[in-house]
Formats: structure tokens, C-alpha cells, sequence
């Protein structure tokens, strides 16, 4: 066996629906499945979502949007300055870019401000307005930001400013006090689209400046929709597609730099390039410096500039990941140390020293290991502040429970999956408690085994280039439309192997009835050794198209793989016993021997794994349930074999049958070799066998074992007498047959059980194994199901 990572659960579609939308819209079972999965399960929004034009709701739909654009276009028309006050992430930058492009475009005087997130933190905050209104600013414009500002919304009031804020997270009980609030999700909001990002409520202001579509816009609007993670649906589907369009041919000398340093080619951009190249590189701008450098990268005309802001951007990312990959360690380390998972279904950790800008990856990173609701805090022990950022799982709403301990949270915001705060110190332990006290009420245990969802269970003979372009339909993928995954299950291996400079991939090519398709797992090479190439898997991953050289193949992602039934090892030949410790997985394992000898020549620490067998009833005690199994020697008989497995369903068995010398290639005498030498004992009279054994045994070309061998059958067959190495031939003995004698019996077992255990094939060793297996198995739940 092989157990998968996570928990696989294939997505149980309606049938009946899905033959709907293969009826009436001429696409692939896949397909279909995937549309209903989406939630699209209907013909007019399948056919909508594959083909349907890209249509944008009206702008003022929005509350607040007219009297938002009124105060602006005042604004315009009396040269007020105007300031865009944003935030330091991927969305905030382009929201921020978005809106200054916009206003400059109608002439404004604007600019924009992003706080400091280590002197300032998320948010608006009410230096910043006192500054703004030192500086002579009228309005104030927020993006992506100011949802939670009420005490910030009054200080503009009082200072005489007008502010109008965008946003698109989720509100508080309490909304601020302000000019206009242009939210998706306002409750007072009747808009027919509610996952907006922030960019995506900044294009919508646009779009009404202009009184239509600012279509040049759209190349910085996909940049926030995709990094910021909002279901790729609806309005944010329209602008992921037309954005990827336009930012595949962009004139922005900032956005061609930064790709251009990132290796990437224009023309191959999707939203894996956003969500891996571009918004982790701005999002790193803000993490280690102010967030101004991004803003100022997409906003230049001038090559130079935006070639030096580019290199700048893409060093902050690669200090970025080296700090982020420091913290992760020491917060494994913490939580291993100090909070572990079996007592704590949330985590909360911080230290001092941790930069606060990269917590929240960190937080990403501990979710994928330990799979909990994880919040990772920045200690300031001066200030007796901790601050932080959170990630959760499914099942477990953050935005919703930390929402219950806000009199601890002054500075709090976030989603469902996703949340920052900033706290007392000495709150800390309290949150910790308090979580974990909701956890345990909402939280199972099952709910904490990591899950795989797939959209469909494939065979190989339906996975073919027009299936897979046809799939290609559904991008670009992203939140509520993910790149489909597929299960494969109990498919054969025709080859496998290891890939890469590292040996750290693995390459497979499976086949089903004739139909073959290769596979690909990055990262994944070491499981080739935990895979024996006789077994069935079953494997996850992501279907797509492999061209090279003009040459185009359906291949698969490998995620993850399993092996559902016991699989067989076979390392027979091998002569050294501590081969066992490398190639038997620890968890589980369980190293047989049969013979008291080879036990004291092997290693202490070896010896102290050791289950001695040393008869039948040992064997039948044995525990070998889901165990990786190691027999290291040969066993005196098959029964002690039989005795060890019946009924115990182990996960491996690992072939080693270590015998010092081997009666197989040893001459086994026929009934001639018999007959022979009882015509010589006879003709010869008693022989000294010490002094003479040797030159019998090269006369006849055997070796001396076979004639010792032979007298000793004689002798328990009375046929001779043996006294200190003098054979004698007993006269008048009665017949017997060979089979009579216990060391004849012994022998032609011995013989018979090298030949099927240790010299036979692969195949039938496992057809051995197997017959034992699921023998006893099959025989055990037959009593059960008749008890």
C-alpha cells in the first residue's frame, strides 16, 4: 500500500443535469461535469459561462456610485488635490495604479498614498489624514481599503475632508461615516455581483468616470482580481479573460520590465504567470519596503525608470522568499515545541524578530503542513503589540470567529479564509484560548485531514487532445472555477522513474485496456521507491497537453498518488541484512527472522527491531495489519509463511529469504544416485566415509555433501550402519521408500521451497503471496458476514 497526502473526495455530480448540458451544448461528459460542479447547471448560464459575451453591469448599480462621481468630477473641474489612499498588497497596488491612471487620464490633481505596513499598518489611520489635510488635500479616495475605518472616517470629518471609500472586504456591524461607500457587499447594496476584488470596485468607479468600458484599464484590473484570490466568476471572469488578452500585448513599460526580469515570455502569459510571477514580485515591495516602488513601476513611461525599478522589485522578492523560508523553520519549530496540533486545533504563534511583512505566507505555509487554522503574530515587546496574519481551512470561518473576540482585535479585517490583526501582547494567550475553545465546537477530527476535492473519476480511453481542448474553454481558473482535477484510479505501470538533476520528479506512463497517458509529479520522485512496478495506482492531478517538438500529448499533474492493495518488494539476492534499514519505511515496520543464528551476527540496533519467529504459534501471534513487512531469511517451511500472513492484511512485504547456502543448486540425488551407491556398498563392504567419502564423491563427479547426504537417508531408513564414520550395509533390511526418511522429506521440501520462494519469478512470488493474502481474507470476512 501507499497512502495518499490528503483525503481525495470525488464531487458527486447530478447525472441527469450533466447530460442536459452534453445534450444541448454539443461538449464532453468532462466538461459538463465540470460546468455543474461550478455550480453553472443550467443550459443559459453553462452556455453564458463558455460562449456568453462580456457584458459589464452598469456602474451606478452600485450604492453610492453617483454621488461618488459627482464629488469627483468637482473635484476635477476645481482643481482640488485629491488623494488615493491604498494598500500594500498585490490588489492595493493595482487599485491604487488603476484609479491614478484614471484620474490623471481626466485631469485631476491627484496622488496617492499606501501606509507603511511595519510604522502604520493595514488600513487608514488618522496621522495620515491629519498630514493629508496639512497638505491641502480635499477628498480623499480609498481603494481596496477603509471598510473598518469608522474611527478614521470621523477624524476626516472633522478635519473637513471629504472621503469616499472603495472597498470590497468584509463589513463590520458598524460602517463608517463617510461621503460614499461604493462596496459590493454593502447591506444596503442591491448590485448583482458581490466578489468583486478591490481593483475590480476600482475599474467599476472608472468605468463610471467615463461613462464606459475603460477597456485600456483592464490589464492592471486582472492583476488584484487574480492575486487577491476572489471567485472567478461573473464580472471577475470578464476581467481575468480581456485583462489576460491585453496584458499578453501591454505598452505598459512597467508591466513589459518587471515580465521581462522574470523570464517571462509575453505571449504565454495565463494566470498561473499573475498568481506566481507578477503579484508575488509586488507583493514583495510591500512586504519589505513601502509599496510606493509597485505603483511607481506601473505608472512610469520611462524605460530606464521602469527597467531599475523592475531589477529593484525582483531582489526584494528573492530576500523576501530567503526570510520566509527562515521564519517557516522556527515556526514549525514552535509549534512542534510548544503548541502542538494534538491539543491545539488553531495555532497562534509569534515571535519577536519576525518580520511582519512575510507572516502571512508563513501562516499559508504552516495551514499546508499541519492543516489547523493558523495565525502567525510579529511580537513587539517595546509597544506590547503583537501583530499578525491569519489562514484558515474549510470549515472553519476566521472573519466569523475572530468577529467574536473583537474587544481583543483593535485593528482586525479580513474574509472567511483569510484575516490580519493587531493585538495586545498579553491578549495573546487569551485569543489562542478562545479560538480553540470554537474550534473544538465546530471543528472534528475529521474536519483536520487534509482534503482533495476532484471534479471527476476518468479512465484513460476518454482522455484524448479534444477533450483537453475543449477543457481549455473554462480558463482562465482561479477561486469557485479551479483548474480541474481528475482521479485516475487502479490504472497499470508500464514504466517509472525518476527525473531531474536532483532525482526529485517522477515520470510515469500508465495504461488502462490499451490506452496509455503519461504523467508527470514534480517533487515527487522519492514515492518511485514505495511504488512496485507490478502494483496498480491511482493518481490526482491536473490533465493538460504536453507539446514538444511540434508533438502533442495528453499528460497528467501528478498531486498526489496511492496503491490501495498490499504491494511486494523484491530485494532477493541481496546478502546484507542491513539493507533493511534503508529501504523499509520506519513507520510500521517489522523485521522477521526465522533463524536464531543469522539474529545474533546482526547489529544491536538492528537486532532490537527483530520479531524472532521461532515456530508456528509465533508466527500466528504476529500482528502484521497495515505493517511494512521485512523477512530477512529463508523460513524452515511454507507453513511458517502462511501461519505469518493469513489474515493479517499487511501494507508491504519486503523479499530478502537471506540463506547462507542454498540445497537448490546442491545435487539433489535421484533414485539412480541411490541405487548406485547401495550396489557399492554391497560390492565394497563397510567404507571408512572420513577417509574415503571425497574420492567416491569425485568418481562419480558429486560433491561429498550428496554422499553424506545418502548414507544419512540410509541410515534412518536402516538400510545402514554408521559408527564413528565406518557405513556398514545391513543384510536382510526390509524395503522402504526413500519419502520414509525425515532427512529425505527435509531436503525435498528444502529444494521445493527455494525453487517457489526463491528462485521463481516476480510474478509468482506474488501470485504466492497473494493466494496466501486474500485467501484467508476472503475466508475471514465470509465468517463474518455469516456470524
Amino acid at each position: 500500500m501507499l497512502k495518499s497526502k490528503t483525503k481525495w473526495i470525488v464531487r458527486n455530480s447530478d447525472q441527469n443535469l450533466t447530460q442536459t448540458l452534453v445534450n444541448e451544448l454539443k461538449i464532453t461528459p468532462l466538461t459538463a461535469t465540470l460546468l455543474v460542479n461550478r455550480g453553472l447547471n443550467t443550459v443559459d448560464s453553462a452556455r453564458y459561462f463558455l460562449f456568453g459575451k462580456d457584458e459589464f453591469h452598469d456602474p451606478y448599480s452600485l450604492k453610492g456610485m453617483d454621488t461618488a462621481v459627482n464629488r469627483i468630477r468637482e473635484a476635477i473641474e476645481k482643481q482640488e488635490p485629491i488623494l488615493i489612499f491604498g494598500d500594500y498588497d498585490a490588489d492595493g497596488v493595482s487599485s491604487t495604479t488603476l484609479l491614478m491612471m484614471t484620474l490623471r487620464d481626466l485631469g485631476a490633481n491627484v496622488q496617492f498614498y499606501i501606509p507603511n505596513r511595519f510604522t502604520e499598518g493595514y488600513g487608514p489611520n488618522e496621522p495620515a489624514f491629519r498630514e493629508a489635510e496639512r497638505n491641502g488635500i480635499k477628498l480623499i479616495i480609498t481603494v481596496d481599503t477603509g471598510i473598518a475605518a469608522v474611527h478614521e472616517a470621523g477624524v476626516a470629518k472633522e478635519l473637513g475632508l471629504d472621503l469616499i471609500i472603495t472597498d470590497h472586504h468584509e463589513p463590520g456591524p458598524v460602517l463608517p461615516e463617510a461621503l460614499a461607500i461604493i462596496h459590493p457587499k454593502h447591506p444596503d447594496s442591491t448590485y448583482p455581483f458581490r466578489e468583486l476584488a478591490g481593483v475590480g470596485v476600482a475599474f467599476k468607479l472608472a468605468h463610471a468616470l467615463y461613462g464606459r468600458v475603460p477597456e485600456h484599464l483592464l490589464e492592471i484590473a486582472v492583476i488584484g482580481t487574480i492575486a487577491d484570490l476572489v471567485s472567478l466568476k461573473g464580472e471577475n471572469r470578464i476581467i481575468a479573460k480581456k485583462g489576460l488578452e491585453k496584458i499578453r500585448v501591454t505598452k505598459n513599460m512597467g508591466l513589459r520590465a518587471i515580465l521581462k526580469v522574470a523570464g517571462v515570455d509575453l505571449a504565454s502569459i495565463s494566470e498561473e504567470t499573475i498568481g506566481f510571477t507578477l503579484a508575488p514580485r509586488i507583493n514583495a515591495v510591500g512586504r519589505l519596503e513601502d509599496a510606493d516602488l509597485a505603483v511607481q513601476l506601473l505608472l512610469t513611461d520611462d524605460p530606464d525608470e521602469a527597467q531599475s525599478l523592475a531589477m529593484e522589485m525582483d531582489s526584494l522578492n528573492k530576500t523576501r522568499q530567503e526570510i520566509v523560508n527562515t521564519i517557516t523553520a522556527e515556526a514549525i519549530e514552535e509549534v512542534e515545541k510548544n503548541f502542538p496540533i494534538d491539543t491545539n486545533k488553531v495555532l497562534v504563534i509569534g515571535r519577536e524578530g519576525w518580520n511582519a511583512g512575510v507572516i502571512g505566507i508563513v501562516a499559508s505555509r504552516l495551514v499546508e503542513r499541519f492543516y489547523r487554522p493558523t495565525i502567525v503574530l510579529n511580537f513587539d515587546p517595546v509597544k506590547g503589540v503583537a501583530k499578525g496574519s491569519a489562514r484558515s481551512i474549510t470549515g472553519y470561518d476566521l472573519f466569523k470567529n475572530l468577529s467574536t473576540c473583537r474587544e481583543l482585535l483593535p485593528h482586525f479585517g479580513g474574509h472567511p479564509m483569510a484575516a490580519g490583526m493587531t493585538l495586545k501582547l498579553d491578549d495573546v494567550a487569551e485569543l489562542r484560548q478562545r479560538l480553540n475553545i470554537l474550534a473544538d465546537e465546530q471543528l472534528t477530527n475529521e474536519d483536520l485531514i487534509p482534503i482533495t476535492q476532484l471534479d471527476e473519476e476518468v479512465l484513460l480511453e476518454d482522455i484524448s487532445l479534444s477533450t483537453l481542448d475543449e477543457l481549455r474553454m473554462l480558463a482562465p481558473f482561479g477561486m469557485d472555477n479551479p483548474k480541474p482535477k481528475v482521479l485516475i484510479d487502479q490504472v497499470a505501470i508500464t514504466s517509472m522513474k525518476k527525473i531531474g538533476s536532483d532525482q526529485n520528479h517522477l515520470k510515469v506512463l500508465v495504461n488502462e485496456d490499451g490506452a496509455t497517458l503519461d504523467g508527470v509529479g514534480f517533487g515527487l520522485g522519492a514515492l518511485a521507491d514505495h511504488i512496485s512496478p507490478a502494483s496498480k495506482i491511482s493518481l490526482i492531478g491536473e490533465l493538460s497537453i504536453n507539446e514538444w517538438n511540434n508533438i502533442r500529448k495528453p499528460q497528467i499533474f501528478i498531486h498526489d498518488l496511492a496503491v490501495h492493495s498490499w504491494q511486494l518488494f523484491d530485494f532477493r539476492g541481496q546478502r546484507k541484512a542491513h539493507h533493511v534499514q534503508t529501504t523499509v519505511p520506519s513507520e510500521n515496520r517489522k523485521i522477521i527472522i526465522f533463524n536464531k543464528e543469522l539474529l545474533e551476527k546482526m547489529s544491536i540496533e538492528l537486532r532490537s527491531e527483530v520479531i524472532f519467529i521461532q515456530d508456528i504459534e509465533a508466527a500466528k501471534a504476529f500482528d502484521g495489519a497495515s505493517a511494512n513487512i521485512a523477512l530477512v531469511d529463508f523460513p524452515p517451511s511454507k507453513d511458517y509463511l502462511q501461519a505469518l500472513l493469513a489474515g493479517k492484511k499487511p501494507a508491504r512485504i519486503y523479499t530478502y529469504f537471506y540463506k547462507e547456502a542454498s540445497d537448490y543448486f546442491s545435487t539433489f540425488p535421484t533414485r539412480d544416485h541411490f541405487k548406485w551407491f547401495y550396489a557399492f556398498l554391497l560390492k565394497k563392504g563397510p567404507i571408512d566415509l572420513n577417509r574415503h567419502g571425497e574420492t567416491i564423491a569425485n568418481h562419480r563427479g558429486w560433491s561429498q555433501e550428496t554422499i553424506k547426504f545418502m548414507s544419512k537417508v540410509f541410515s534412518e531408513l536402516d538400510f545402514v550402519t554408521i559408527n564413528n564414520g565406518f557405513i556398514t550395509l545391513n543384510t536382510g533390511a526390509p524395503k522402504r521408500d526413500l519419502t520414509d526418511s525425515h532427512t529425505y522429506q527435509t531436503k525435498q521440501a528444502q529444494f521445493a521451497l527455494e525453487r517457489e520462494l526463491l528462485f521463481s519469478s516476480f510474478q509468482e512470488l506474488k501470485g504466492w503471496f497473494d493466494q496466501v493474502i486474500h485467501e484467508s481474507v476472503e475466508s475471514e470476512e465470509a465468517i463474518k458476514a455469516w456470524i
